[in-house]
């Protein structure tokens, strides 16, 4: 599997792209919830666009201040209009008081950054502008090497925060199709603080609704195994494939591309 080929074909499309250190990609956004999620991705989507060559560009000096629209973010996913009010207003408080939580272990440090210095909820005009606050600005501008980015509707109908987390580290894991993580490292990428102590409920909740959501809505099919210390699970592996596209022909000897979705394969269960 090509990361390069994946690139290219994100590039290629016209639509807003997300785009994020890899660092970033893997933090803790603590309290955020699907749709605080999404008006984030939204916001990062603005910092940069597609030249008419179709390469991923930004800014040499990143834009800070951005606005959204109600309607703009309907439109981006897929949502009936009142329902983006709401939303907006309720991310433009939540954003402003809200952290993510990066990890350094190259110098043996946790930051925690703020994600806005300011954020404004319009009444008249329905709409949000908002400041994102200087020090989270590096993990979102274009670098050479790790980094994520994919199209941002490639999220946009997911009904669950777990669904597009996951999602993203398959962005970022692309040229292995293979990942491996802590149960821990799970529980702080999915965001969800205290709730599901109970293994059995985690995994219920959170990677596996996430896994089947991914297998429904996307070209990818995702499986996972279980890592046991002792009795218990300590970490997960993921194992996805790509749809794959075969060229064809129809009797009257025209060409037609055939996509052929990888099938669905059960995790083996232990004795």
């Amino acid at each position: 599997m090509s990361k390069n080929s994946n690139i290219t074909t994100v590039l290629k499309s016209k639509t807003p792209k997300v785009y994020k250190n890899k660092k970033l990609n893997n933090a803790n956004f603590v309290d955020f919830n699907l749709n605080d999620y999404q008006v984030f991705l939204y916001l990062v989507s603005k910092l940069g666009k597609v030249d008419q060559f179709g390469k991923y560009l930004q800014p040499e000096h990143l834009q800070i201040e951005h606005t959204i629209t109600a309607l703009e973010f309907a439109n981006a996913f897929n949502m009936a209009l009142p329902h983006a009010y709401p939303i907006l207003k309720n991310a433009a408080a939540k954003l402003i008081k809200s952290t993510v939580i990066i990890e350094k272990p190259e110098l043996f440090e946790t930051w925690e950054i703020a994600v806005l210095s300011t954020a404004k909820y319009h009444h008249k005009e329905g709409k949000v502008s908002i400041k994102f606050n200087a020090d989270i600005m590096p993990y979102l501008a274009q670098a050479r090497q790790k980094f994520v980015i994919y199209n941002l509707k490639e999220v946009a109908n997911f009904g669950s925060l777990h669904t597009t987390r996951l999602y993203e580290l398959i962005q970022e894991w692309q040229t292995t199709g293979y990942i491996h993580k802590t149960v821990d490292d799970l529980r702080k990428l999915f965001a969800i603080g205290s709730k599901y102590k109970l293994y059995a409920d985690f995994k219920l909740y959170t990677f596996l609704h996430a896994i089947d959501e991914i297998n429904d809505k996307t070209e990818y099919n995702i499986s996972f195994s279980e890592i046991k210390t002792g009795r218990k699970v300590t970490a997960i592996e993921f194992k996805f494939t790509r749809t794959v596209v075969e060229k064809r022909y129809r009797s009257d000897g025209t060409q037609k591309n055939t996509y052929i979705k990888p099938q669905h394969k059960e995790p083996a269960q232990d004795d």
